[in-house]
């Protein structure tokens, strides 16, 4: 459990908990998807969000484990609205299918938690033949995104509350290839280093929160776009390296954060009110922080999002 930290302007710290940053808040009426909701920060913030009222939807690729989940928070909360739904980040087909099913229940969506990601995997590549983690972490979100972006802008007209999309990021995101994306290189194994792609899509999360804070500035649109890093956790995303995940294990409970506060910033950002209005920043310990200046590269947020297009789009 991590002890330290102090207090920032929105009077939160790397200590406080998600039920302590949504204390107070009221998310009854609003729709939100969580994916990856079946471990760790995930999990935690779909809990979160159905004790503040929010209907959520936990968007999964374990069904099984998620429905326990389900269970378990609504017998903790026995007024918890929460709904479970298939979706594998690493299939532009299983996306495209979720979002077809999430329009078809003709649910409105508030909250959109991109949360879902994969860690310093082996080179593999995913049902569309790109390397996973870029393709996971980032390429699935981007997908789903602007599938559901109808669905958030109707929401946001029709019940005059602003949509929020939370990018799960990580500080990792200042580690990566020196190129920062290497449009080029997605796929080329022979110079693959997995702790390298997986800041590269943690970057990628960045920019893809930034420039869509940038598109719906210039249409006018009430939906806001955030990234944040949850801090250093003890969570299964590890499952690849034996070593280090013992250590963490290990260690977290003095130097790292727990779960409920690995979540904190991803609650804050999804629903505190000092966050209403607030687009295209980063946040950390439920604060505003300076991403790298590669995160603030404009140019390079609008390349990606062209790139990310190609490879998202049906051939």
């Amino acid at each position: 459990m991590w002890l330290f930290g102090r207090r920032g302007q929105s009077g939160f710290s790397a200590s406080s908990t998600a039920e302590e940053v949504t204390q107070g808040v009221d998310g009854s009426g609003l729709t939100a998807i969580v994916t990856g909701a079946t471990s760790g920060i995930g999990e935690e913030t779909a809990r979160v969000l159905a004790l503040r009222g929010v209907r959520v939807i936990m968007a999964v690729r374990n069904l099984e484990t998620s429905r326990k989940i389900k269970e378990t928070i609504i017998n903790e909360f026995s007024d918890a609205k929460i709904d479970v739904m298939e979706l594998d980040l690493s299939s532009f087909a299983s996306v495209r299918k979720f979002v077809s099913e999430y329009n078809s229940s003709r649910l409105p969506l508030n909250l959109l938690i991109n949360n879902a990601g994969v860690m310093a995997t082996p080179f593999m590549l995913s049902h569309d033949n790109i390397e996973l983690q870029f393709a996971t972490n980032h390429l699935g979100h981007f997908l789903l995104t602007n599938l559901l972006l109808e669905t958030m802008k109707k929401t946001a007209r029709e019940s005059g509350k602003e949509g929020r999309i939370v990018n799960v990021s990580s500080e990792s995101h200042r580690f990566g290839y020196r190129e920062g994306i290497r449009f080029d290189k997605i796929n080329d194994e022979s110079s693959y280093n997995g702790w390298y792609a997986y800041g590269q899509s943690k970057l990628a999360n960045i920019l893809h929160a930034n420039e869509l804070a940038r598109r719906f500035q210039e249409e006018g649109i009430k939906i806001t776009a955030n990234s944040l890093h949850p801090g250093a956790i003890s969570t299964n995303l590890l499952q690849h390296h034996g070593l280090l995940a013992s250590i963490g294990q290990f260690l977290g409970e003095y130097f790292l954060k727990n779960i409920p506060q690995g979540a904190a910033t991803t609650c804050y950002v999804a629903l505190h009110p000092q966050v209403e209005g607030v687009s295209g920043e980063y946040f950390s310990d439920s604060n505003v922080a300076r991403p790298s200046e590669r995160a603030r590269d404009a140019q390079l947020a609008k390349n990606l999002w062209n790139f990310s297009l190609e490879l998202t789009n049906p051939k």
